[in-house]
């Protein structure tokens, strides 16, 4: 198929010469969402108004050929704020904060982990050592330093170990927010954690029906709007579906293992910059007896900070208390 070639094989007209397929198939998205809203848009104009095709998203390329998307707002003079998102969701999950630092004249860059999202669909490397790496591609292709950075959930994980094993002259403070360390599973030496059947429990759900599961989730434990009283959004439930069914189900099945086996441990221990440890006491997804209060332990230069009532996804639930903490610590 060329660039002059339409869906099923038939010729664009003339008057279209440099319209390129991407455009032809986003002109048809376009007309068919402006269909359903009940608006006049036909797909030539769109085609019209895109003579170049569209413009390709930022991204940067790994060391194994993994293109990672990325965001990168505001001034790129000013002190840049990196955040890390969580499974299964993408950089979109950060919506709140973005657009509150880069109001509040920071940078702010936010990225989607690899299998997540609008970054590549690969079927391996989903584990802490290349989400680290793929993190340290886009700092190191933006030249970012002293920076802040924020990481929830799985994020905080990848967060924390890009700190340490590849952030050291980068990294000036680090935020976890209901993340995932020291570890997740039960083990011997952590008797607190989750049994590898409710591990395993997830991935069956994933396996079998991806998409009734990332409605559960959201719907249920995540935003705690399973709780007597609690204000469901709809919209919240709807955005976290859309953003994991976005990604690859490989990606999410793999990345299981990753948040709930490895092990922070030592890289807790070994990290040197103040770091805010953030968690409701009401997080049904990620513990904080065995999460947060752990952690907060074991770091040289750690403050916790326990929200009660908040659950797992307070971050979107409870934005204007979390970003006012957030801005505070930065500050200070």
């Amino acid at each position: 198929m060329t660039d002059n070639d339409a869906p099923g094989g038939e010729r664009l007209p003339e008057q279209f010469p440099l319209v390129s397929r991407r455009t032809v198939l986003g002109a048809g998205a376009t007309a068919a969402l402006a269909a359903a809203l009940g608006l006049d848009f036909p797909a030539a104009a769109f085609a019209a108004s895109h003579p170049h095709g569209v413009q390709p998203m930022p991204s940067v390329t790994t060391k194994d050929g993994v293109e990672i998307f990325y965001k990168d707002w505001g001034p790129k003079t000013a002190q840049p704020i990196v955040f890390h998102h969580g499974w299964p969701l993408s950089s979109d999950d950060w919506d709140a904060q973005l657009l509150f630092f880069v109001n509040n004249g920071y940078r702010v860059v936010a990225h989607d982990r690899r299998g997540h999202g609008r970054s590549t669909q690969v079927s391996d490397g989903h584990d802490m050592d290349h989400y680290a790496a793929d993190a340290a591609a886009v700092m190191d292709h933006l030249d970012l330093k002293n920076a802040v950075h924020i990481g929830h959930s799985t994020g905080g994980g990848e967060a924390l170990h890009y700190t340490v094993k590849h952030g050291k002259a980068r990294v000036a403070k680090l935020v976890l927010i209901g993340a995932v360390p020291p570890i997740m599973l039960k083990t011997e030496s952590n008797p607190g954690g989750l049994p590898m059947e409710v591990f395993d429990g997830f991935r069956k759900a994933l396996a079998a029906n991806r998409a009734q599961f990332f409605l559960d989730v959201p719907t249920g434990p995540f935003y705690g709007f399973n709780r007597p009283g609690a204000q469901v959004s709809q919209g919240a439930i709807w955005n976290w579906w859309r953003q994991g069914m976005t990604g690859g189900a490989k990606a999410h099945y793999d990345g299981i293992k990753a948040f709930s086996e490895t092990d922070f441990t030592a890289d807790l221990k070994a990290c040197e910059v103040p770091t805010l440890v953030m968690h409701g006491d009401d997080d049904q997804i990620v513990p904080i007896a065995d999460s947060a209060l752990l952690s907060a332990k074991l770091l040289k230069h750690g403050t916790l900070k326990v929200y009660p009532g908040y659950p797992h996804g307070m971050c979107t639930t409870h934005a204007d208390v979390i970003n006012a903490d957030l801005l505070a610590f930065i500050k200070a």
